[in-house]
């Protein structure tokens, strides 16, 4: 046994000496249309296979105290005379950025200077509403465009052959880099000075709580959809698969498997980059737990009556409602307003910068179409006849 441990020592640390052309030509574990991968891209979790039980042994699970204390009082705002530089990060799309704003105007009323460092598309809508923007680099639409292609983790050949994995990697390397940038340099218009105070950012922006540790500053996360671990219902970028296994436990244990595999893609990426501001490596055991081991305030953005905070998910985790921005000073044309005015209140529904990214014959018309059904078959009045 320990001749077995010495020969593996030796072979891992002559691991890059090896050279390429030496290595065996390994099989396709996952092609196209294999059952791994769902034809809605979410990524099959076998929860009874050894690669889900080998990635068990990464999972944290949340200390008992923190179940039983409740989130701290509110308070209406820090003591007069603290004004803070505050950055807040965000990776994707408007829907992404939008209740963002309306956060950093809440912050701007309190006297705080906020920062919005996202994509540099996104400049004339932050500026035009009164915050200062900081580019970070990255194409929301072709974030877009590849989740839409791979919405899940787990990419398909298609988009292997194509060069999409690189390009993407290469994106978050360049948005590491932005969001690090965004915490200390000035302003790319005026040159006035900036150095954060706090960070607030939401989860796909990677950078956040590297940038918090080389600063020594404080971290807040906020997300529009459920990203920590609960008993309640699954990752949602996980399609589960057990037996024999309690469903809240599949449920619980299918975020920390997909903050594992997301790791595996991009822990190399993000430890390069931390080499590049002084800060060590972390380890792959360490690095999809790091915001759970560090108990970092986490805001999600919905309002509790449509979706209450579960009861496993701990003190330092809350639902505080939505992020709204002040209503524009807006008058309907008449055919709209006399639309509104008759009848119930109705129900807008809208597929935002996804409908410029639809693919494989799908469009909003037919997602809409098909939303409606389903309202029709819950006896939700639908007029089907002017979409056709």
């Amino acid at each position: 046994m320990a001749a077995s441990q010495g020969r593996l020592q030796s072979a891992e640390l002559d691991a890059d000496c090896i050279s390429v052309e030496t290595l065996p030509q390994y099989d396709l574990v996952a092609p196209e249309g294999a059952d791994f991968v769902q034809d809605d891209g979410r990524i099959e979790l076998n929860l009874d296979s050894r690669a889900c039980n080998a990635a068990l042994k990464f999972i944290q699970w949340p200390c008992e105290e923190d179940l039983v204390q409740p989130p701290p009082e509110y308070t209406d705002s820090l003591p007069p005379g603290i004004r803070l530089n505050i950055v807040i990060q965000v990776v994707g799309s408007r829907g992404d950025v939008q209740p963002f704003i309306a956060l950093g105007n809440e912050l701007q009323k309190h006297g705080h200077r906020v920062r919005l460092a996202t994509h540099d598309i996104f400049d004339s809508f932050v500026r035009g509403s009164g915050l200062e923007f900081y580019p970070i680099g990255g194409d929301p639409a072709e974030l877009m465009a590849y989740m839409v292609r791979n919405p899940g983790l787990i990419p398909k050949m298609k988009s292997l052959k194509a060069g999409d994995i690189q390009r993407k990697r290469a994106m978050v390397a360049e948005m590491l880099e932005g969001c690090w940038k965004s915490c200390i340099e000035d302003d790319p218009t005026t040159q006035a000075p900036f150095v954060a105070d706090a960070i607030i950012a939401n989860p796909p922006s990677f950078a956040h709580i590297h940038c918090a540790q080389a600063l020594g500053i404080p971290l807040h996360l906020m997300f529009t959809m459920p990203w920590s671990p609960t008993s309640a219902y699954p990752h949602p970028l996980a399609n589960l698969k057990y037996s024999g296994t309690n469903s809240k436990f599949a449920n619980s244990v299918s975020y920390g498997i997909v903050e594992w595999m997301t790791w595996q893609g991009l822990g190399d990426v993000i430890n390069e980059w931390r080499e590049t501001i002084d800060l060590e490596p972390v380890p792959t055991g360490e690095g999809p737990n790091l915001a759970q081991t560090l108990k970092v305030p986490f805001t999600y953005c919905w309002s509790p009556a449509l979706l209450p905070k579960p009861e496993d998910w701990p003190s330092y985790i809350d639902v505080c409602g939505f992020f709204f921005r002040d209503p524009p000073n807006y008058n309907p044309p008449p055919e709209l307003d006399a639309f509104l005015k008759e009848g119930p209140p109705p129900v807008y529904i809208g597929f935002g910068s996804i409908e410029t990214v639809l693919t494989n014959g799908f469009s909003s018309t037919f997602l809409l179409l098909y939303i409606m059904v389903v309202l029709e078959r819950q006896h939700v009045a639908c007029d089907m006849e002017s979409l056709l």
